[in-house]
């Protein structure tokens, strides 16, 4: 397969880097659930835009089993109801393994609608499921939540994809 123009060949990712960036947005998102504004129905959720990355950029190190566990361990932080995030992040991990290798060959604003969709599955699964236990619906404000993660989705990219676009040994002769 031809690379399209304007790509870049990146490095190999260490695994390392991806469980500490996977275990750091789960770090994120328990602070941002302990401070001030708790578990507002419009903060977006890092843990699931960082999974949604790796589950498309290294599907076979990052897939469903990796988003059922950590979705437990928000579900165990938060105090949800156990197996909410779990599902959430099953399903997003899923999908995104599904259209990993279409979303790759689009720009970044294709890749931030294809996106959107995923969020708006994974925000309404967890609201069905907590409707059907028997919870008040949050209201307008959740329809936040996907739009900001999507927003977050090329800073997030960005940020991930930096350590691959390194040169291991740069010099003068090597455009690499």
């Amino acid at each position: 397969m031809i690379m399209p123009r304007g790509k870049e060949l990146l490095l190999p990712v260490r695994p390392v880097f991806i469980w500490s960036s996977l275990i750091a947005a789960l770090a994120l998102a328990m602070v941002q659930n302990m401070v001030l504004w708790g578990n507002a129905a419009w903060l977006p959720d890092v843990m699931a835009v960082v999974l949604v990355f790796w589950a498309v950029h290294q599907p076979l190190r990052v897939g469903i089993g990796t988003g059922f566990v950590l979705g437990l361990l928000v579900d165990v932080h938060q105090g949800a109801l156990l197996g909410q995030h779990a599902l959430a992040y099953t399903a997003l991990c899923f999908l995104a393994v599904g259209i990993h290798r279409r979303l790759l060959w689009f720009n970044m604003f294709g890749q931030m609608a294809q996106v959107l969709g995923l969020f708006v599955v994974a925000h309404l699964l967890a609201l069905l499921l907590r409707l059907t236990a028997g919870d008040a619906p949050p209201g307008w404000s959740m329809l936040v939540a996907p739009l900001l993660e999507t927003l977050l989705w090329p800073v997030v990219s960005v940020l991930l994809l930096l350590p691959q676009r390194q040169a291991p040994d740069p010099d003068a002769t090597r455009p690499l």
